[in-house]
């Protein structure tokens, strides 16, 4: 009796105790806390990190997540609200941490700061619609676990790091609305990542398209309109790609269409303000997946071929070519 009595003394005093000390009842890492505390004055106590307070436990704070088992922090995403000024170093110090979210955050500037490479563990890092400044950094291809990258819509200079194509498990790379310059590297055929999404579109890049890009044949997404780009970009095409969608419009990109084998699995092609010679090649007619057709502007001519969703694009699909002709376009003579 008196073991039984002495035993809900003790759950009683416990459970005061929780109440009056909650850090007690915690599952966030208390060195994760500190550090999140730390970025947070870094920030300058912006309001969309509010609920970051000394008192709470951090995998209840807005913007974090945390592992269910280990408790340590895995994400920080902020989406919404103003942060300003630059990446603090202190995200080093969240080692368990897999994605990193900084979207349409336009007081954030500088540099993107070296302590981003110690994320080991680090899978999805997004930092678009920013103010960021500075190069596209070569450190970026230490993280090995990286899938996803995304520096779109900043203010990003100076060429793109070929180094970018040793990271072995990255399928997606958007560094789309920046200032970039230079080639693409040739090393970008190299990617090992499975349906790969490469957008490049919107910079100063220059130069001819690699010919190494027409290795790898499961580029699912390929954007690289309104660039400086020239030559022939036939490489990225053949029937046996499994590209579905390709941007290359507004280059200085010179080539005879009639010649192009386009892959079965081409969704979307635009290919407008060029210099492109010759015909619309027959096996168009046999792209089953074709939604969208955009060959404006060009110095295409003949007779459209007949078949497959040609007809059912609107004469603005072609529209500003030398001599096509018949339907959708008028007659031939």
């Amino acid at each position: 009796m008196e073991n039984k009595l002495m035993t809900t003394v003790i759950l009683t005093l416990l459970f005061f105790t929780t109440l009056l000390h909650p850090a007690l009842s915690e599952l966030c890492n208390q060195n994760d806390k500190t550090v999140l505390l730390q970025i947070k004055k870094a920030f300058n106590d912006p309001y969309v990190l509010t609920s970051w307070h000394e008192d709470t436990d951090c995998c209840e704070w807005y913007c974090v997540e945390c592992d269910t088992k280990t408790h340590r922090i895995t994400s920080l995403s902020v989406i919404a609200g103003s942060l300003s000024g630059p990446i603090p170093p202190q995200v080093e110090d969240l080692p368990y941490l897999e994605n990193l979210d900084l979207h349409k955050q336009v007081n954030l500037t500088g540099p993107i700061p070296p302590a981003i490479a110690k994320l080991k563990r680090l899978k999805s890092l997004r930092l678009d619609w920013t103010s960021l400044s500075g190069s596209v950094p070569g450190f970026l291809s230490q993280l090995t676990s990286l899938t996803s990258l995304d520096l779109s819509f900043n203010k990003l200079a100076g060429p793109i790091p070929a180094s970018l194509s040793k990271l072995p498990k990255l399928n997606y790379l958007r560094l789309d609305r920046n200032k970039l310059t230079g080639p693409i590297p040739d090393s970008f055929g190299e990617f090992k990542g499975e349906r790969f999404y490469l957008v490049l579109s919107h910079n100063q890049l220059s130069s001819k398209i690699p010919a190494s890009l027409g290795i790898k044949k499961d580029f699912a997404n390929i954007d690289l309109s309104r660039n400086k780009l020239e030559g022939d970009p036939k490489a990225l095409f053949g029937s046996d790609k499994k590209v579905e969608f390709v941007d290359l419009s507004r280059n200085l990109l010179e080539f005879d269409m009639s010649k192009v084998d386009f892959p079965k699995s081409l969704a979307w092609l635009d290919v407008n303000h060029y210099k492109i010679t010759g015909s619309l090649p027959v096996g168009l007619t046999a792209l089953n997946d074709l939604q969208f057709l955009n060959v404006t502007y060009n110095r295409l001519c003949g007779k459209f071929p007949v078949g497959g969703k040609l007809q059912r694009f609107e004469g603005t699909s072609y529209f500003h070519n030398l001599c096509l002709c018949g339907a959708p376009l008028q007659r031939c003579k």
